[in-house]
């Protein structure tokens, strides 16, 4: 292993590792979530994931309108940076002549931090808005999708308690792109392991019935992880307001907010929700279809799509930490450093996948315990047979979620987006038919076909970024002579 490798790994895992562990956390709450469904029937497993599914789509659309707002709080900081270090070097008085000056530039990188997170609070709060109605919606249209109509039933109830929740999910993801844009993301971690904790008493609480609380069942559900969101949003704006250096940039009166930054920041963040609208809808699409086959395809297809969404965190923190340094790298001119990161980011995705992979293979059952039973038959059977699929699949839906950020930190989010209408859709979805209906393969069908998609994207996603990257290093180079 090259010294190089080490040291760029170094320098990724400062910001990588407080992210990946944040995402885990994170994600334990829908563990929890998806064990406490378990317990109570195959029947609320398949209709709690189903509108967990729903959720997942919204929610990501809106999360990845404000996903842009790290790279522009990083490239902005790092142009600050940049000022403050010509003011410390200058002689005394020379930055002062009556043109823009170090200090000038400095000051301006910090006002379009704040810019950019008061536009980013326009833009959630709109999102979390719509998005909220168009979740209830979806829920009304599930029997028309193929969905069994007690399932469906289930389902719409659980949307409605899970509805409210996007706002502050969305509030949160500002203040969260803030601080990793700002290289200080070690409070959210604190944060969303105690959210973890809180989330597992508020569904034991909602599901079966505390003191004068009545049992919800999937109701109950829903209405914890709205709450904890709501008090993981004002828990990291509080610590963020207590950081002498975050503080005075942490400007979130929407009232107040540039419409040119708005402008800038949607026309930014509406491809890379599309990007993830794209992703999660292929999945949502191939849930539905998992579905038709019965109530235990479904849920087999929840507990693996739940298994494989956990390793998947481990893609997002490296993705965003690729992503903030090459914008870094990138504003400080250093292309080389930016080619280096994609390898290294790759190299940590496929040592994690291939651990977790054979312990899918050798271990299964016990994978699949916190989830299915011995007693749920069907489902535990169709399951396993997921898991060897999901051994391959977990790497390239890595590698693909690390291309889009990657491609994010030149600050180019439309090619994310047409990658994945080819890899998915074009490519993916008619395999996943192919496997599933026309070779008679079902629910393994379905992932077979999501092998081949997210594998397709991610080969499409990475040549795009390193030809990108070539052409700027190329124009750097011109400029430069």
């Amino acid at each position: 292993m090259s010294t190089t490798f080490i040291r760029d790994g170094r320098a990724l895992a400062v910001l990588a590792v407080p992210l990946i562990l944040t995402q885990l956390a994170q994600v334990a709450l829908t563990t929890t979530d998806t064990v406490m469904m378990g317990l109570l029937g195959t029947e609320e497993l398949a209709a709690g994931g189903l509108a967990i599914v729903v959720f997942n789509q919204v929610r990501t659309m809106g999360v990845g309108l404000v996903t842009a707002v790290g790279n522009q709080v990083a490239a902005a900081a790092a142009r600050a940076e940049r000022a403050a270090d010509a003011v410390a070097t200058s002689a005394p008085g020379a930055a002062n002549t009556g043109g823009v000056g170090p200090e000038t530039t400095a000051d301006a990188a910090c006002e379009e931090v704040r810019a950019v997170v008061r536009a980013a609070m326009v833009v959630a709060t709109g999102a979390g808005l719509v998005g909220a109605v168009l979740m209830l919606a979806v829920g009304q249209a599930l029997p028309l999708l193929g969905q069994d109509h007690e399932v469906a039933r289930r389902a719409q109830h659980m949307l409605a308690a899970l509805a409210p929740g996007l706002l502050p999910c969305l509030w949160f993801q500002v203040v969260r792109q803030f601080t990793v844009g700002m290289r200080r993301p070690q409070a959210l971690l604190h944060i969303t392991v105690a959210s973890v904790a809180v989330n597992a008493g508020l569904n034991w609480a909602l599901v079966h019935g505390v003191w004068i609380l009545p049992g919800a069942g999937l109701v109950g559900i829903g209405a914890a992880t709205s709450g904890v969101y709501l008090l993981t949003f004002l828990a990291l704006y509080t610590v963020a307001r207590r950081d002498r250096e975050l503080a005075p940039l942490l400007a979130l009166n929407p009232a107040r907010a540039d419409r040119a930054a708005v402008r800038r920041l949607v026309g930014l963040g509406v491809p890379i929700a599309a990007t993830y609208g794209s992703e999660a809808g292929f999945f949502f699409v191939t849930a539905l279809m998992a579905g038709s086959f019965g109530p235990a395809a479904l849920a087999a297809h929840t507990a693996v799509n739940q298994l494989v969404y956990i390793v998947f965190q481990v893609a997002v923190g490296l993705s965003h930490a690729a992503s903030i340094n090459v914008s870094r790298e990138i504003a400080l001119g250093d292309h080389a450093r930016a080619r280096r990161l994609m390898r290294t980011a790759l190299g940590c995705a496929a040592c994690v996948t291939a651990v977790v992979g054979a312990a899918y293979l050798t271990v299964p059952h016990l994978i699949l315990a916190p989830f299915l039973d011995s007693d749920s038959g069907d489902a535990l059977t169709i399951a396993t047979r997921l898991l060897i699929v999901a051994a391959a699949l977990q790497f390239f839906d890595c590698a693909q979620n690390i291309g889009v950020g990657l491609l994010r930190g030149l600050d180019d989010t439309r090619t994310g987006f047409r990658v994945t209408l080819v890899g998915y859709w074009a490519i993916g979805l008619p395999a996943s038919c192919l496997f599933a209906f026309g070779f008679g393969a079902d629910t393994l069908g379905l992932w077979l076909g999501l092998l081949t998609g997210l594998a397709a994207t991610a080969a499409l996603l990475l040549r795009a970024f390193t030809t990108a990257l070539d052409r700027r290093t190329v124009g750097s180079t011109v400029a430069t002579t």
